[in-house]
């Protein structure tokens, strides 16, 4: 069984005891957290398909780790001909979220 699940504006393909990074959410380590902005439910091959969403639907999952970091991304700069040349590192605050059930 499997949902696709609208997260902080982005969808994930969840199944439960997956574990998923999201955009930061507002919920400390431990917390439980619903999603209801189910848009598709496939239950082995029943497939329910929402217009947007599916009603009665709902994801529970746990925070697991509420200040994870992604992996480095480097922007390089260059201006050819002209000495100039500058690096800039950037690492984007994630959540990790384990998936508890879907219903």
């Amino acid at each position: 069984m499997y949902a696709i699940v609208d997260i902080a504006s982005q969808q994930f393909k969840v199944e439960a005891g997956m574990d998923i990074f999201v955009n930061r959410l507002a919920a400390k380590n431990g917390e439980s957290v619903e999603f209801d902005k189910v848009l598709l439910v496939d239950n082995e091959g029943k497939v329910k398909v929402g217009t947007p969403y599916v009603k009665g639907a709902k994801v529970t999952a746990t925070v697991v780790d509420d200040d994870a970091k992604a992996k480095k991304v480097l922007v390089f700069k260059k201006i050819r001909r002209k000495g100039f040349q500058t690096l800039n590192g950037h690492r984007q605050k994630l959540t990790k979220i384990h998936i508890d059930a879907i219903a």
